[in-house]
């Protein structure tokens, strides 16, 4: 009998990923959450993946999406409501009967005091252990993925990028390697209760990420370590709430203390092969850093 999978933010870098490997797996049928069909027009053309519009603000839509749902990876938007959004979730997958929810969740969530983000994070998690249905969390580290994301006009530009960390090392996992555990957990059994910390092999510090950046690409990049002000500064200029501009900065500062320089085997064991490299990824998405390098 197929299981029918519901994975919320589906257009995003880990749900996108993640739908993309659910597709390919055996006994599975794949419900694509978008908050947006035209957005997620691509996953339609994915085998056994239905995609269906989910607004918060309509519980019509949100009764759809959960009809017939046996498991649920739930991924919520850095948002100000991220929390009544998942709480609104979870209400609804017990509503709707569903067996299995993993959330993806971050490194250090549990962590007394720990970061705003950790404890945001937290918060959802403790809402999901009292909803009684079993659970499983996935507490990845900073994405490699977030290079390609948020720096590559920089790197394009000027050939340098710009952030707070000094000399900090982060063991950076791939978004793949994340995606490729929620498959395995979604799909296989002996899960529920557990909590995964997932990062990459190896922890590098900025400099060593921008020597492979040119080393890959055959041009020289920078990376430039700035003060937190001017961090916070530029965040603000691109339209970023101060609220979030504040939550990335105390992130960027546990970078810098290295403070997620620790590295895990939990994708080895997982899903039976190493995680990727962070040089493995900069020649994947190589293309991202070269696209309009002036000649």
């Amino acid at each position: 009998m197929h299981t029918t999978i519901l994975v919320t933010g589906a257009t995003g870098t880990v749900g996108k990923e993640t739908v993309i490997q659910l597709s390919l797996a055996n006994n599975a049928r794949v419900r694509a959450g978008v908050h947006s069909i035209i957005k997620g027009e691509n996953l339609k053309r994915l085998p056994g993946v239905e995609v269906v519009e989910m607004d918060f603000k309509d519980p019509e839509s949100l009764h759809a999406a959960f009809t017939h749902a046996d498991k649920l990876f739930l991924i919520t938007p850095f948002a100000a409501e991220q929390f009544e959004m998942a709480r609104t979730l979870v209400d609804e997958a017990k509503n709707a009967g569903v067996k299995h929810i993993v959330k993806l969740s971050v490194l250090g969530a549990e962590e007394e005091p720990g970061i705003h983000l950790g404890r945001w994070h937290r918060e959802i998690e403790e809402y999901i252990e009292q909803s009684g249905i079993p659970y499983t969390f996935l507490r990845p580290g900073p994405f490699m993925q977030n290079y390609a994301n948020f720096e590559t006009e920089n790197i394009q530009s000027e050939g340098r990028f710009y952030q707070p960390t000094g000399n900090g090392k982060v063991s950076c996992i791939d978004v793949r390697d994340i995606a490729a555990v929620a498959v395995e957990v979604l799909t296989g059994p002996g899960h529920e209760g557990k909590a995964y910390n997932l990062t990459g092999p190896e922890a590098l510090s900025n400099q060593e990420v921008a020597e492979i950046f040119s080393e890959v690409t055959g041009k020289k990049v920078e990376f430039v370590d700035v003060p937190e002000s001017a961090a916070k500064d530029a965040m603000v200029q691109h339209h970023m709430p101060e609220w979030m501009a504040d939550a990335m900065l105390e992130l960027q500062r546990m970078c810098k203390e290295n403070r997620y320089s620790a590295t895990t085997d939990t994708v080895q064991k997982l899903t039976g092969r190493p995680p990727h490299t962070f040089r493995k990824f900069a020649e994947d998405y190589k293309e991202c850093f070269m696209q309009g390098e002036k000649q």
